[in-house]
């Protein structure tokens, strides 16, 4: 699908539910001793991948309006195949979990899943008693059963790795014990695992360089969850209003109360100049003067394509550290960025670990649209999106649909907020 984006943006919008809460939140309830019912105001690809695996696993996961009702999993199933889609959160989370289930399973997916890396977390399930076939390739086949104990893993990898091995290790007879080494990456996303994981029950034990989860434990279902506001879907609309010409508020967002590592958006873009006005329930992002920045991204990558966006429309340069994992995500986005930015007449350079974006606060619209390739990335498109939007540059974004992945009603939330959306070919 293509389809044909204009600006400005202004007005009052509500991000979806956090896909990152929504995972975590249906694996624990499926692994529960009871029903539950998830709240879940609005479902993305990803998230129906991780319900269609917890089913084939022998839960029974329905969506009854806005609700997910979460039958847990009581059926041993073997030789069951768990299509994870695109969503590297649903293949990694559940191939530890299903290998201390015992079952047996082929994992299949598509994009560029397949590519994406499992070590160290596949040696480390290979030590433990999991059988699998040789990464890079699906189906990737799993058998065996992993055992609990003392897992060592690297920290700098993937944060998805330990998030994994914490959701698989009370089903284990062991329990665990994950010593990290190297610097901890995305370790909100750690933390969001570890509350999930408390509020279903499990003992958790979180220190500088260990997490440990005692043996002897079962999840336990809580009555009714509601999945909590995403701020990285609401990080775009973030910076449409602090890089754009019009107020923006976003709905339902709890600043103070989330662990979500992506909530940073906002003090980076105060970091670059941007005012914000934060009330109970509501944010609104002011029309700013942004200056360029230096900013360690390695906890927030997922932030990195629209804060280039607002870099592009600040004063000077701006440097984002920490960005080296973006080549592995679902395109290579150090790359696609790039190229994002050059389509629009912006320079930026890309080395090991940093990207260096300079800003052309000045640049005016050209008569001719930009024509943009996300390369099937979801956030690239919105990135474009929002570029288009900022620019008030008329653009073209092929492979525009490739946002239901995370934000299905991203562009019906754009043409709400008074910007141009036009469907030009399917």
């Amino acid at each position: 699908m293509i389809v044909r984006v204009n600006g400005p943006l202004g007005g009052q919008v509500t991000p979806p539910p956090s896909k990152s809460a929504a995972h975590r939140a249906l694996i624990c309830a499926a692994l529960s001793d009871r029903p539950c019912t998830i709240r879940c105001d609005m479902v993305n690809d990803d998230i129906r991948a991780t319900a269609g695996c917890l089913n084939a696993l022998g839960a029974e996961i329905s969506q009854n309006g806005v609700c997910y009702n979460v039958q847990p999993i009581t059926k041993v199933r073997h030789n069951v195949t768990l299509d994870c889609r695109e969503s590297g959160s649903t293949l990694r989370f559940l191939l530890p979990v299903t290998a201390a289930l015992g079952r047996t399973a082929s994992f299949v997916g598509s994009g560029r899943l397949p590519e994406r890396p499992l070590s160290p977390l596949y040696e480390r399930m290979v030590e433990h008693g999991a059988v699998l076939s040789p990464q890079g390739v699906m189906p990737l086949m799993l058998s065996g059963q992993m055992r609990g104990g003392t897992f060592r893993l690297a920290a700098d990898v993937s944060s998805q790795f330990i998030s994994g091995l914490l959701l698989a290790l009370p089903l284990t007879a062991e329990g665990g014990r994950i010593e990290l080494t190297g610097r901890v990456e995305s370790a909100p996303y750690i933390d969001m695992t570890v509350q999930t994981m408390r509020r279903f029950g499990i003992e958790v034990r979180y220190t500088a360089d260990a997490i440990e989860v005692p043996e002897g434990q079962h999840y336990s279902a809580v009555d009714n969850l509601t999945v909590e506001g995403d701020w990285s879907g609401a990080a775009f609309w973030l910076a449409a209003g602090a890089a754009g010409t019009q107020p923006l508020t976003l709905m339902g967002l709890d600043y103070a109360g989330t662990v979500q590592g992506d909530r940073r958006m906002m003090d980076i873009l105060r970091a670059m100049g941007a005012q914000f006005i934060i009330e109970s329930g509501r944010i609104t992002a002011l029309p700013s003067v942004l200056r360029g920045a230096e900013t360690d991204c390695a906890d927030t990558p997922d932030l990195v394509p629209v804060l280039a966006v607002a870099a592009a429309r600040a004063v000077g340069e701006t440097r984002f550290t920490g960005v080296g994992r973006l080549r592995f995500k679902e395109s290579d986005r150090l790359a696609s960025i790039v190229e994002l930015l050059d389509a629009f007449g912006i320079r930026s350079t890309v080395g090991d670990d940093t990207l260096t974006v300079y800003g052309n606060p000045s640049r005016q619209p050209s008569g001719t649209p930009v024509r943009t390739d996300p390369h099937h990335d979801h956030r690239m498109a919105m990135a474009a999106a929002v570029m288009a939007a900022v620019m008030q540059q008329e653009t073209l974004i092929g492979d525009a649909g490739c946002i239901t992945k995370s934000y299905p009603s991203f562009y019906a939330d754009f043409e709400r907020l008074g910007g141009l959306y036009q469907v030009v070919e399917y």
